[in-house]
């Protein structure tokens, strides 16, 4: 019972949901990161292309008004008018400069809204598969808790049967030798340490009385004999 509780124990710390789960974690922790990196480069060049917006509203407003003074027919003279003429040269060539770096932002911030639209998107597939994996998790060990329980109350109505001064070495044995403190014998080897009992060892085992407890001469766990132990 005790060895198969062990089993059970180790069989719920090694679940594959779990190294599945760690690893959907270390995976989406790299998502995340990328997804951050993502969204702040989308707001910063949301803000870049906001700006750039109103450098173009701007100039572009006063080309207007330069525009409009000029073909109202208000200013008449030579130098005035030429003066006019050559800002609004060169508020054109300035508006075609911002709209070339407004273009760059707007395809720049285009191609940082699809990498956030995928690691959003990774994210929550990630998030899925993550609460997948944990529901799994939850029914295997809501099985193993329930097959360890039912050997636990097996385990307690065994131990009423086993005489209190045998009991206290056992689990004193166990506690000494990883959870294992009796092993059977069979074929002249002891199944707790696996190694082969020497002959003098097992004539000396053969002629102790069947109801003495033996320890194995190799690990000194308590040794029970069986039908086919080799005596």
């Amino acid at each position: 019972m005790d060895s198969s509780l062990a089993q059970l124990a180790h069989r719920r710390k090694n679940l594959p949901q779990v190294a599945a789960l760690d690893e959907l974690r270390r995976e989406r922790e790299t998502v995340h990161a990328r997804s951050v990196q993502a969204q702040t480069k989308v707001s910063d060049l949301t803000a870049d292309q906001t700006k750039a917006d109103a450098e173009v509203a701007a100039v572009r407003a006063r080309r207007d008004r330069d525009q409009t003074r000029l073909d109202s027919g208000q200013i008449t003279n030579p130098k005035d008018l030429q003066s006019i003429q050559n800002e609004i040269v060169a508020l054109d060539r300035r508006i075609g400069s911002l709209e070339d770096a407004e273009l760059e932002v707007m395809e720049e911030l285009e191609a940082a809204q699809s990498e956030l639209a995928l690691a959003t998107d990774a994210l929550a597939s990630l998030d899925a598969r993550i609460a997948d994996e944990f529901s799994a998790l939850e029914e295997s060990t809501r099985e193993i808790d329930a097959s360890a329980e039912a050997l636990l109350a097996e385990r307690g109505g065994a131990t009423e049967r086993v005489a209190d001064a045998l009991l206290t070495l056992y689990e004193k044995v166990r506690k000494t030798h990883g959870g294992v403190g009796a092993a059977a014998l069979r074929h002249k080897r002891c199944e707790g340490c696996r190694l082969e009992i020497n002959g003098a060892d097992l004539r000396e085992i053969a002629g102790k009385p069947s109801d003495e407890v033996l320890r194995c001469p190799e690990c000194d766990r308590i040794l029970v004999r069986t039908h086919d132990a080799g005596l």
